[in-house]
């Protein structure tokens, strides 16, 4: 059973960047499909980035694509989210997960998850 936790949360100026780390223990990391999520105070969950085992292909949505990279080291048991540019709107708990058997946008679909680290966009 992974267990993931997160850190490089903050407070940031817009514009900005930060950099998020997950470290993964547990089972082999390079079988597992990584993702990131974030929820702010009021809103629903949504998708950020994911990259399957190999660190080959990564996914973005249309709000962070551009901005946002994901990456991961296998070596290190480690999944990284680069973050620049940032906007107030990027404000919001964000959360490392992992699921086996594919990438998915759809955060159910994942079994493992981190404690979630508070990223603040300041205007």
């Amino acid at each position: 059973q992974a267990q993931l936790v997160e850190s490089g949360g903050g407070w940031v100026q817009a514009g900005g960047s930060l950099r998020l780390s997950c470290a993964v223990s547990g089972p082999t990391f390079s079988n597992y499909y990584m993702a990131w999520f974030r929820q702010a105070p009021g809103k629903d969950r949504e998708f950020v980035a994911a990259i399957n085992r190999s660190g080959g292909s990564t996914y973005y949505p249309k709000s962070v694509k551009g901005r946002f990279t994901i990456s991961r080291d296998n070596a290190k048991n480690t999944v990284y989210l680069q973050m620049n540019s940032l906007k107030p709107e990027d404000t919001a708990v964000y959360y490392c997960v992992a699921k086996t058997g594919g990438v998915s946008d759809i955060s159910d679909r994942y079994d493992y998850w981190g404690q979630g680290t508070q990223v603040t966009v300041s205007s």
